[in-house]
Protein backbone atom coordinates (compact mmCIF):
# COMPACT_ATOMS: atom_id res chain seq x y z
CA UNK A 1 0.00 0.00 0.00
CA UNK A 2 1.45 3.49 -0.43
CA UNK A 3 2.61 5.58 2.69
CA UNK A 4 -0.25 8.05 2.00
CA UNK A 5 -3.02 5.29 2.17
CA UNK A 6 -1.01 3.64 4.89
CA UNK A 7 -1.19 6.55 6.86
CA UNK A 8 -4.68 6.72 6.56
CA UNK A 9 -5.36 3.42 7.49
CA UNK A 10 -3.19 3.88 10.61
CA UNK A 11 -5.81 6.78 11.35
CA UNK A 12 -8.64 4.27 10.79
CA UNK A 13 -7.71 2.02 12.96
CA UNK A 14 -6.63 4.72 15.39
CA UNK A 15 -10.73 5.01 15.56
CA UNK A 16 -11.68 2.08 15.51
CA UNK A 17 -9.48 0.89 18.48
CA UNK A 18 -10.92 3.58 21.01
CA UNK A 19 -14.75 2.95 20.05
CA UNK A 20 -13.81 -0.97 20.71
CA UNK A 21 -12.12 0.42 24.02
CA UNK A 22 -15.38 1.78 24.93
CA UNK A 23 -17.50 -0.81 23.89
CA UNK A 24 -15.91 -3.29 26.18
CA UNK A 25 -15.43 -0.98 29.29
CA UNK A 26 -19.55 -0.56 28.66
CA UNK A 27 -19.42 -4.40 28.48
CA UNK A 28 -17.07 -5.37 31.18
CA UNK A 29 -16.56 -8.64 29.49
CA UNK A 30 -14.71 -8.34 26.95
CA UNK A 31 -11.82 -10.71 26.19
CA UNK A 32 -9.58 -12.10 23.66
CA UNK A 33 -9.78 -15.55 24.24
CA UNK A 34 -6.58 -16.45 22.47
CA UNK A 35 -4.02 -14.37 24.56
CA UNK A 36 -4.06 -11.41 21.82
CA UNK A 37 -4.58 -8.24 23.11
CA UNK A 38 -6.18 -6.74 19.54
CA UNK A 39 -7.84 -8.59 16.89
CA UNK A 40 -7.10 -6.62 13.56
CA UNK A 41 -7.70 -6.57 9.65
CA UNK A 42 -7.54 -4.36 6.93
CA UNK A 43 -10.39 -5.67 4.11
CA UNK A 44 -9.89 -4.14 0.90
CA UNK A 45 -12.67 -3.28 -1.71
CA UNK A 46 -12.07 -4.21 -5.30
CA UNK A 47 -12.37 -2.87 -8.78
CA UNK A 48 -13.88 -5.09 -11.48
CA UNK A 49 -12.07 -3.72 -14.27
CA UNK A 50 -13.44 -6.25 -17.04
CA UNK A 51 -16.26 -8.90 -15.98
CA UNK A 52 -19.44 -7.24 -16.04
CA UNK A 53 -22.35 -9.84 -14.42
CA UNK A 54 -20.13 -12.86 -15.54
CA UNK A 55 -19.22 -14.19 -12.00
CA UNK A 56 -22.28 -16.03 -11.16
CA UNK A 57 -22.69 -17.78 -15.07
CA UNK A 58 -18.97 -19.38 -14.43
CA UNK A 59 -17.47 -16.47 -16.13
CA UNK A 60 -14.29 -14.86 -16.37
CA UNK A 61 -13.50 -11.41 -14.68
CA UNK A 62 -10.53 -9.22 -14.18
CA UNK A 63 -9.90 -8.11 -10.58
CA UNK A 64 -7.68 -5.25 -8.30
CA UNK A 65 -8.43 -4.81 -4.86
CA UNK A 66 -8.02 -1.03 -3.96
CA UNK A 67 -6.21 0.69 -1.32
CA UNK A 68 -10.04 1.87 0.15
CA UNK A 69 -11.22 -0.70 2.49
CA UNK A 70 -12.74 -1.58 6.49
CA UNK A 71 -10.00 -1.59 9.28
CA UNK A 72 -12.09 -3.72 11.93
CA UNK A 73 -10.98 -4.63 15.42
CA UNK A 74 -12.06 -7.02 17.78
CA UNK A 75 -11.89 -9.05 20.77
CA UNK A 76 -13.25 -12.61 21.92
CA UNK A 77 -16.11 -12.41 24.42
CA UNK A 78 -16.59 -14.74 27.46
CA UNK A 79 -20.34 -15.42 26.23
CA UNK A 80 -22.38 -15.56 22.76
CA UNK A 81 -22.89 -12.01 22.22
CA UNK A 82 -21.95 -10.63 18.58
CA UNK A 83 -21.50 -6.40 19.76
CA UNK A 84 -20.35 -4.35 16.42
CA UNK A 85 -20.30 -0.55 16.37
CA UNK A 86 -20.05 0.98 12.84
CA UNK A 87 -17.63 4.16 14.18
CA UNK A 88 -18.33 6.44 10.77
CA UNK A 89 -22.29 6.09 11.53
CA UNK A 90 -21.67 6.13 15.21
CA UNK A 91 -24.28 2.60 14.80
CA UNK A 92 -24.10 -0.24 17.15
CA UNK A 93 -25.87 -3.83 16.85
CA UNK A 94 -26.05 -6.66 18.88
CA UNK A 95 -27.49 -9.92 18.62
CA UNK A 96 -26.62 -13.68 19.80
CA UNK A 97 -24.10 -15.76 17.57
CA UNK A 98 -26.14 -19.01 18.04
CA UNK A 99 -29.72 -17.19 18.21
CA UNK A 100 -29.94 -14.00 15.86
CA UNK A 101 -32.46 -12.58 14.52
CA UNK A 102 -33.54 -12.69 10.46
CA UNK A 103 -31.44 -9.81 9.28
CA UNK A 104 -33.18 -6.72 8.37
CA UNK A 105 -32.94 -6.34 4.55
CA UNK A 106 -31.72 -2.49 3.32
CA UNK A 107 -29.42 -1.95 6.27
CA UNK A 108 -25.97 -3.09 7.07
CA UNK A 109 -26.84 -4.88 10.18
CA UNK A 110 -27.69 -7.28 7.77
CA UNK A 111 -24.69 -8.19 6.51
CA UNK A 112 -22.67 -9.31 9.99
CA UNK A 113 -25.49 -11.02 10.97
CA UNK A 114 -26.05 -12.86 7.55
CA UNK A 115 -22.76 -14.33 8.53
CA UNK A 116 -23.55 -15.00 12.09
CA UNK A 117 -26.84 -17.23 10.68
CA UNK A 118 -24.53 -19.11 8.51
CA UNK A 119 -22.06 -19.42 10.98
CA UNK A 120 -24.40 -21.07 13.30
CA UNK A 121 -25.68 -23.47 10.58
CA UNK A 122 -22.52 -24.99 9.33
CA UNK A 123 -20.55 -24.77 13.10
CA UNK A 124 -22.81 -26.61 15.49
CA UNK A 125 -21.02 -25.04 18.85
CA UNK A 126 -19.14 -22.13 17.69
CA UNK A 127 -20.43 -20.01 20.15
CA UNK A 128 -17.66 -17.54 21.31
CA UNK A 129 -19.05 -14.16 20.60
CA UNK A 130 -17.08 -10.69 19.86
CA UNK A 131 -16.71 -6.81 20.35
CA UNK A 132 -16.42 -5.26 17.06
CA UNK A 133 -15.31 -1.97 16.05
CA UNK A 134 -14.84 -0.65 12.26
CA UNK A 135 -14.12 2.41 10.41
CA UNK A 136 -13.51 3.05 6.36
CA UNK A 137 -12.80 4.87 3.54
CA UNK A 138 -14.42 2.56 1.09
CA UNK A 139 -17.56 4.35 -0.78
CA UNK A 140 -20.75 2.76 0.32
CA UNK A 141 -23.06 1.23 -2.53
CA UNK A 142 -20.97 2.66 -4.99
CA UNK A 143 -20.10 -0.88 -6.91
CA UNK A 144 -16.73 -1.25 -4.63
CA UNK A 145 -17.72 -4.50 -3.25
CA UNK A 146 -18.38 -2.64 0.39
CA UNK A 147 -21.33 -4.52 1.55
CA UNK A 148 -18.94 -7.66 0.73
CA UNK A 149 -15.69 -6.20 2.48
CA UNK A 150 -17.95 -6.14 5.34
CA UNK A 151 -19.51 -9.42 5.28
CA UNK A 152 -15.27 -10.82 4.86
CA UNK A 153 -14.47 -8.34 7.89
CA UNK A 154 -17.05 -9.99 9.84
CA UNK A 155 -16.62 -13.63 8.95
CA UNK A 156 -13.05 -13.16 9.71
CA UNK A 157 -13.32 -12.02 13.03
CA UNK A 158 -16.07 -14.61 14.41
CA UNK A 159 -13.99 -17.34 12.09
CA UNK A 160 -10.52 -16.58 13.82
CA UNK A 161 -12.34 -16.40 17.77
CA UNK A 162 -14.17 -19.67 17.11
CA UNK A 163 -11.42 -21.31 15.61
CA UNK A 164 -12.83 -22.01 13.12
CA UNK A 165 -10.28 -23.15 10.49
CA UNK A 166 -9.50 -26.01 12.84
CA UNK A 167 -12.97 -27.86 12.51
CA UNK A 168 -13.20 -30.85 10.31
CA UNK A 169 -16.44 -29.14 8.96
CA UNK A 170 -14.05 -26.01 7.55
CA UNK A 171 -11.17 -28.15 6.43
CA UNK A 172 -13.51 -30.80 4.43
CA UNK A 173 -15.10 -27.86 2.33
CA UNK A 174 -12.41 -24.99 2.59
CA UNK A 175 -8.91 -25.74 1.29
CA UNK A 176 -7.71 -22.49 -0.03
CA UNK A 177 -8.57 -18.49 -0.17
CA UNK A 178 -10.19 -19.23 -3.50
CA UNK A 179 -12.59 -21.58 -1.54
CA UNK A 180 -13.05 -19.31 1.40
CA UNK A 181 -14.00 -16.41 -1.39
CA UNK A 182 -16.68 -19.13 -2.89
CA UNK A 183 -17.84 -20.25 -0.13
CA UNK A 184 -18.15 -16.80 1.26
CA UNK A 185 -19.67 -16.20 -2.08
CA UNK A 186 -22.71 -18.73 -1.01
CA UNK A 187 -23.45 -16.96 2.27
CA UNK A 188 -24.24 -13.83 0.29
CA UNK A 189 -26.30 -16.00 -2.27
CA UNK A 190 -27.81 -18.51 0.05
CA UNK A 191 -26.71 -21.31 -1.72
CA UNK A 192 -25.13 -24.36 -0.02
CA UNK A 193 -21.39 -24.71 -0.44
CA UNK A 194 -20.07 -28.65 -0.53
CA UNK A 195 -21.15 -30.08 3.07
CA UNK A 196 -21.92 -26.46 4.25
CA UNK A 197 -25.41 -25.86 3.96
CA UNK A 198 -27.17 -22.38 2.79
CA UNK A 199 -29.49 -20.07 4.66
CA UNK A 200 -31.31 -16.75 3.08
CA UNK A 201 -28.31 -14.96 2.41
CA UNK A 202 -28.61 -11.46 1.92
CA UNK A 203 -31.22 -11.74 -1.18
CA UNK A 204 -29.23 -11.28 -4.18
CA UNK A 205 -28.36 -14.50 -6.88
CA UNK A 206 -24.60 -12.72 -7.02
CA UNK A 207 -21.12 -15.30 -7.26
CA UNK A 208 -18.46 -15.28 -5.63
CA UNK A 209 -15.78 -12.25 -7.43
CA UNK A 210 -16.20 -9.77 -4.83
CA UNK A 211 -14.98 -12.26 -1.99
CA UNK A 212 -12.17 -13.91 -4.28
CA UNK A 213 -10.53 -9.97 -5.24
CA UNK A 214 -11.33 -9.02 -1.78
CA UNK A 215 -9.06 -12.03 -0.25
CA UNK A 216 -7.25 -13.27 -3.31
CA UNK A 217 -5.70 -9.86 -5.19
CA UNK A 218 -1.60 -9.45 -4.87
CA UNK A 219 -0.45 -5.87 -5.17
CA UNK A 220 0.23 -4.34 -7.99
CA UNK A 221 -1.52 -6.96 -10.10
CA UNK A 222 -5.00 -7.43 -11.86
CA UNK A 223 -6.02 -10.70 -11.42
CA UNK A 224 -7.83 -12.98 -13.35
CA UNK A 225 -10.10 -15.93 -12.46
CA UNK A 226 -13.15 -17.75 -13.58
CA UNK A 227 -15.98 -19.23 -11.36
CA UNK A 228 -18.51 -21.95 -11.03
CA UNK A 229 -15.66 -23.41 -9.27
CA UNK A 230 -13.15 -20.26 -8.99
CA UNK A 231 -10.26 -21.27 -10.90
CA UNK A 232 -7.15 -18.79 -10.79
CA UNK A 233 -6.18 -18.17 -14.51
CA UNK A 234 -3.63 -15.46 -14.15
CA UNK A 235 -2.44 -12.24 -13.37
CA UNK A 236 -1.02 -9.22 -15.30
CA UNK A 237 1.19 -6.45 -13.82
CA UNK A 238 -0.82 -2.95 -13.06
CA UNK A 239 0.33 -0.44 -15.93
CA UNK A 240 3.15 1.56 -15.05
CA UNK A 241 3.06 4.99 -14.80
CA UNK A 242 -0.61 5.00 -14.13
CA UNK A 243 -3.26 5.03 -11.61
CA UNK A 244 -6.69 4.09 -11.62
CA UNK A 245 -9.35 7.18 -10.44
CA UNK A 246 -12.82 6.24 -9.81
CA UNK A 247 -15.70 8.63 -9.94
CA UNK A 248 -18.49 7.86 -7.59
CA UNK A 249 -21.60 8.69 -8.97
CA UNK A 250 -23.47 9.73 -5.86
CA UNK A 251 -26.20 6.90 -7.06
CA UNK A 252 -26.28 4.13 -4.65
CA UNK A 253 -26.35 0.52 -6.25
CA UNK A 254 -26.54 -1.54 -3.33
CA UNK A 255 -27.39 -4.89 -3.88
CA UNK A 256 -29.04 -5.73 -1.21
CA UNK A 257 -30.95 -2.36 -1.39
CA UNK A 258 -33.21 -0.71 -3.96
CA UNK A 259 -30.95 -2.32 -6.86
CA UNK A 260 -31.51 -5.80 -6.11
CA UNK A 261 -34.59 -6.50 -8.30
CA UNK A 262 -32.85 -5.16 -10.75
CA UNK A 263 -29.51 -6.90 -10.06
CA UNK A 264 -31.31 -9.88 -10.02
CA UNK A 265 -33.18 -9.72 -13.52
CA UNK A 266 -29.74 -9.74 -15.07
CA UNK A 267 -28.87 -12.89 -12.74
CA UNK A 268 -32.13 -14.41 -13.91
CA UNK A 269 -31.57 -13.54 -17.50
CA UNK A 270 -28.71 -16.26 -17.44
CA UNK A 271 -29.95 -18.51 -15.42
CA UNK A 272 -32.99 -18.70 -18.21
CA UNK A 273 -30.86 -19.33 -21.22
CA UNK A 274 -28.84 -22.28 -19.27
CA UNK A 275 -32.46 -23.78 -18.38
CA UNK A 276 -33.13 -23.56 -22.30
CA UNK A 277 -30.09 -25.21 -23.03
CA UNK A 278 -30.50 -27.92 -20.91
CA UNK A 279 -34.09 -28.70 -21.84
CA UNK A 280 -32.80 -28.37 -25.76
CA UNK A 281 -29.82 -30.44 -25.24
CA UNK A 282 -30.09 -32.80 -22.37
CA UNK A 283 -27.51 -31.92 -20.98
CA UNK A 284 -25.83 -30.94 -17.41
CA UNK A 285 -23.79 -28.03 -17.40
CA UNK A 286 -23.31 -26.41 -14.64
CA UNK A 287 -22.85 -22.90 -15.42
CA UNK A 288 -23.73 -21.13 -18.52
CA UNK A 289 -19.58 -20.78 -19.51
CA UNK A 290 -19.94 -24.62 -19.31
CA UNK A 291 -22.86 -24.34 -21.65
CA UNK A 292 -21.24 -22.39 -24.38
CA UNK A 293 -17.58 -23.72 -24.23
CA UNK A 294 -18.90 -27.11 -24.39
CA UNK A 295 -18.55 -27.63 -28.44
CA UNK A 296 -17.02 -25.00 -30.83
CA UNK A 297 -20.85 -25.15 -32.31
CA UNK A 298 -22.37 -24.61 -29.17
CA UNK A 299 -22.49 -20.50 -29.31
CA UNK A 300 -23.62 -21.03 -32.41
CA UNK A 301 -26.53 -23.22 -31.15
CA UNK A 302 -27.54 -21.23 -28.27
CA UNK A 303 -27.92 -18.21 -30.29
CA UNK A 304 -30.23 -20.20 -32.89
CA UNK A 305 -32.00 -21.14 -29.81
CA UNK A 306 -32.65 -18.01 -28.29
CA UNK A 307 -33.79 -16.52 -31.90
CA UNK A 308 -32.29 -13.93 -33.70
CA UNK A 309 -35.24 -10.79 -32.96
CA UNK A 310 -34.45 -8.10 -30.47
CA UNK A 311 -37.18 -6.17 -29.46
CA UNK A 312 -34.94 -2.74 -28.54
CA UNK A 313 -36.72 -2.42 -24.85
CA UNK A 314 -34.97 -0.40 -22.24
CA UNK A 315 -35.12 -2.62 -19.36
CA UNK A 316 -34.89 -6.04 -18.66
CA UNK A 317 -32.23 -7.80 -20.90
CA UNK A 318 -33.82 -10.36 -23.07
CA UNK A 319 -32.66 -14.03 -22.97
CA UNK A 320 -30.06 -13.27 -26.44
CA UNK A 321 -28.87 -9.95 -25.59
CA UNK A 322 -28.26 -11.48 -22.30
CA UNK A 323 -26.09 -13.96 -24.08
CA UNK A 324 -24.13 -12.34 -26.54
CA UNK A 325 -23.14 -9.85 -23.22
CA UNK A 326 -21.94 -12.67 -21.69
CA UNK A 327 -19.83 -14.73 -24.20
CA UNK A 328 -18.70 -11.16 -25.82
CA UNK A 329 -17.41 -10.26 -22.09
CA UNK A 330 -15.81 -13.76 -20.70
CA UNK A 331 -14.99 -15.56 -23.46
CA UNK A 332 -13.89 -12.82 -26.09
CA UNK A 333 -12.30 -9.26 -24.36
CA UNK A 334 -11.01 -10.25 -21.29
CA UNK A 335 -8.41 -12.95 -22.65
CA UNK A 336 -8.02 -10.51 -25.37
CA UNK A 337 -7.64 -7.52 -22.88
CA UNK A 338 -5.42 -9.65 -20.56
CA UNK A 339 -2.92 -10.57 -23.40
CA UNK A 340 -2.69 -6.56 -24.39
CA UNK A 341 -2.15 -6.06 -21.27
CA UNK A 342 0.88 -8.41 -20.86
CA UNK A 343 2.18 -6.82 -24.47
CA UNK A 344 1.65 -3.60 -22.49
CA UNK A 345 -0.45 -2.52 -25.94
CA UNK A 346 -2.74 -0.17 -23.97
CA UNK A 347 -4.11 1.10 -26.91
CA UNK A 348 -5.98 -2.56 -27.42
CA UNK A 349 -6.76 -2.94 -24.07
CA UNK A 350 -9.04 0.51 -24.12
CA UNK A 351 -10.66 -0.47 -27.19
CA UNK A 352 -11.33 -3.59 -25.61
CA UNK A 353 -12.73 -2.24 -22.43
CA UNK A 354 -14.56 0.74 -24.84
CA UNK A 355 -16.60 -2.46 -26.33
CA UNK A 356 -17.27 -4.19 -22.77
CA UNK A 357 -18.67 -0.72 -21.89
CA UNK A 358 -21.10 -0.20 -24.71
CA UNK A 359 -22.37 -4.16 -24.28
CA UNK A 360 -23.47 -3.40 -21.32
CA UNK A 361 -25.45 -0.37 -22.15
CA UNK A 362 -27.07 -1.69 -25.02
CA UNK A 363 -27.24 -5.66 -24.18
CA UNK A 364 -27.39 -5.42 -20.78
CA UNK A 365 -28.89 -2.23 -19.96
CA UNK A 366 -28.20 -1.86 -16.33
CA UNK A 367 -26.50 1.83 -16.84
CA UNK A 368 -28.01 5.25 -16.37
CA UNK A 369 -27.33 8.50 -17.78
CA UNK A 370 -25.12 9.69 -14.92
CA UNK A 371 -22.61 6.43 -15.38
CA UNK A 372 -23.07 6.86 -19.54
CA UNK A 373 -21.40 10.29 -19.17
CA UNK A 374 -18.71 9.27 -16.37
CA UNK A 375 -17.32 7.36 -18.96
CA UNK A 376 -17.46 9.51 -22.12
CA UNK A 377 -16.27 12.54 -19.97
CA UNK A 378 -13.48 10.66 -18.74
CA UNK A 379 -12.15 9.53 -22.48
CA UNK A 380 -12.24 13.50 -23.68
CA UNK A 381 -10.54 14.31 -20.72
CA UNK A 382 -8.11 12.02 -21.78
CA UNK A 383 -7.84 8.57 -19.83
CA UNK A 384 -6.47 6.07 -21.86
CA UNK A 385 -9.86 3.50 -20.66
CA UNK A 386 -12.56 3.96 -18.68
CA UNK A 387 -15.95 1.90 -18.18
CA UNK A 388 -18.53 1.27 -15.62
CA UNK A 389 -18.10 -1.84 -12.99
CA UNK A 390 -20.18 -3.39 -10.48
CA UNK A 391 -23.48 -4.71 -10.31
CA UNK A 392 -25.13 -1.57 -12.48
CA UNK A 393 -27.83 1.09 -12.26
CA UNK A 394 -25.59 3.31 -10.42
CA UNK A 395 -22.54 3.14 -8.41
CA UNK A 396 -19.14 4.24 -9.91
CA UNK A 397 -16.74 4.15 -13.44
CA UNK A 398 -12.83 3.79 -13.62
CA UNK A 399 -10.33 5.69 -15.56
CA UNK A 400 -6.55 4.36 -16.00
CA UNK A 401 -4.52 7.64 -16.14
CA UNK A 402 -0.94 8.57 -16.08
CA UNK A 403 -0.16 9.11 -12.64
CA UNK A 404 1.39 12.43 -13.42
CA UNK A 405 -2.06 13.63 -14.82
CA UNK A 406 -4.24 12.06 -11.71
CA UNK A 407 -4.77 15.45 -9.68
CA UNK A 408 -5.68 17.31 -12.64
CA UNK A 409 -7.85 14.75 -13.88
CA UNK A 410 -9.75 13.91 -11.10
CA UNK A 411 -10.66 17.68 -10.52
CA UNK A 412 -11.85 18.17 -13.89
CA UNK A 413 -13.85 14.77 -14.03
CA UNK A 414 -15.49 15.66 -11.12
CA UNK A 415 -15.97 19.21 -12.26
CA UNK A 416 -17.31 18.08 -15.46
CA UNK A 417 -19.72 15.86 -14.10
CA UNK A 418 -21.49 18.19 -11.30
CA UNK A 419 -21.45 20.53 -13.99
CA UNK A 420 -23.53 17.97 -16.10
CA UNK A 421 -25.69 16.44 -12.83
CA UNK A 422 -26.13 19.23 -10.73
CA UNK A 423 -28.17 17.27 -8.05
CA UNK A 424 -25.63 14.80 -7.72
CA UNK A 425 -22.62 17.44 -6.98
CA UNK A 426 -22.69 16.64 -2.88
CA UNK A 427 -23.07 13.17 -3.11
CA UNK A 428 -20.50 12.49 -5.96
CA UNK A 429 -16.76 11.74 -5.50
CA UNK A 430 -13.37 11.16 -6.64
CA UNK A 431 -10.89 8.97 -5.68
CA UNK A 432 -7.67 7.16 -6.81
CA UNK A 433 -5.58 4.05 -6.00
CA UNK A 434 -3.20 1.46 -6.99
CA UNK A 435 -3.72 -2.42 -6.96
CA UNK A 436 -3.50 -3.07 -3.16
CA UNK A 437 -3.37 -5.61 -1.17
CA UNK A 438 -5.69 -8.40 -0.46
CA UNK A 439 -7.56 -8.76 2.87
CA UNK A 440 -4.68 -9.01 5.90
CA UNK A 441 -4.54 -9.55 9.51
CA UNK A 442 -2.59 -6.66 10.94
Amino acid sequence: MSSGEARRKAALFARATAALGELGAASGDAGTGSGDPLLAWFVPGRVEVLGKHTDYAGGRSLLMAVEQGICLVAAARADNLVRIVAVDSAQEISFALDDCPEPPAGHWSNYPMTVARRIARNFPGARCGANIAFAGDLPVAAGMSSSSALVVAIFLALSHVNGLAERDEYRAAIHSPQDLGAYLGSLENGLDFGSLEGTSGVGTFGGSEDQTAILCCRPGMMSRYSFCPVRAEGEVPFPAGHIMVIGVSGITAEKAGAAREAYNNASLAARAVLDRWHEATGRGDVSLAAAATSAPDAPARIRAMLGAGRSGRATDALPLDRFDQFYDESEVIIPRASDALHRGDLATFAALVARSHANVEVLLRNQVPETMLLVRAARALGAVAASAFGAGFGGSVWALVPAAAADEFSARWLESYQRAFPSRATSAAVLATQAGPAAVRI
